[in-house]
């Protein structure tokens, strides 16, 4: 689904912050994308969302480069950042309208699932507010609903439990692993270790702008030879020096 190569980059040319990034996610899997903050997570997603271009390496959705295929490649994909983002003068419904309209979702289809996901993380009451009226926790709720409703390929969230409240955070981890038995791509960027070793098949350690383990848990023990080690303690190893 989401095959990253060599990928090196960053805001400028001469400073680059990442460096030959690699990394895979598959059909029905949720990759967990780690590190400490600067280590290079936001700036990877940024290139693989077409955000920033990339000074050398590919990033494919689907075998489709953005450049070779710009429609089809965002089209697959979906997109939580962790900083809410919304139009002032739009409300919540009509938020949820634009993104049925821009990935050509059925009125029917768009109406049914718009109603399931207000329903689950409990916004059915404020359908018909304006996002700038909303505490940060349901301005995010706001990322939630439109990312969900384009049932995409592939999903990236970036830090996405921000803000949340303990029945939101189990309401989007109960959606992402109903995406994922549904055959999404899931990349996972987050600080929370021990919510990543429980829910993500694979996992993306980055430090200092490389990758410094990269696969399943028991693949990472191997790696840096813990055999026993959980998430937190192969991370810890990892970053303290």
């Amino acid at each position: 689904m989401l095959v990253v190569k060599d990928l090196t980059g960053g805001y400028s040319r001469h400073q680059p912050v990442i460096h030959q990034i690699s990394l895979e996610v598959q059909p029905a899997e949720i990759v967990g994308l780690i590190g400490v903050n600067g280590a290079g997570k936001s700036t990877t997603i940024k290139h693989i969302l077409g955000l920033l271009t990339p000074q050398s390496g590919s990033v494919t959705v689907q075998g489709s480069t953005l450049q070779e295929n710009p429609v089809q490649f965002r089209s697959h994909l979906a997109y939580i950042p962790e900083v809410p983002q919304f139009y002032e003068e739009l409300t919540l419904w009509e938020h949820l309208e634009l993104t049925a309209r821009a990935y050509q979702i059925p009125p029917e289809e768009f109406k049914q699932r718009a109603e399931y996901l207000l329903d689950v993380f409990r916004m059915k009451k404020v359908a018909k507010w304006f996002p700038h009226t909303f505490s940060k926790g349901m301005q995010q709720k706001i990322m939630l609903l439109c990312a969900f409703l384009v049932e995409p390929s592939l999903l990236i969230v970036d830090e996405p439990f921000v803000g949340l409240d303990p029945l939101a955070i189990q309401a989007l981890l109960d959606l992402l692993l109903q995406r994922k038995k549904a055959g999404t791509a899931i990349l996972m960027s987050t600080h929370i270790l021990t919510m990543a070793e429980k829910y993500c098949d694979r996992f993306v350690l980055l430090h200092e702008g490389r990758v410094a383990l990269y696969g399943t848990l028991e693949d990472m023990r191997k790696q840096i030879g813990l055999p026993n080690a959980s998430l937190e303690e192969l991370f810890i190893q990892v970053v303290k020096d």
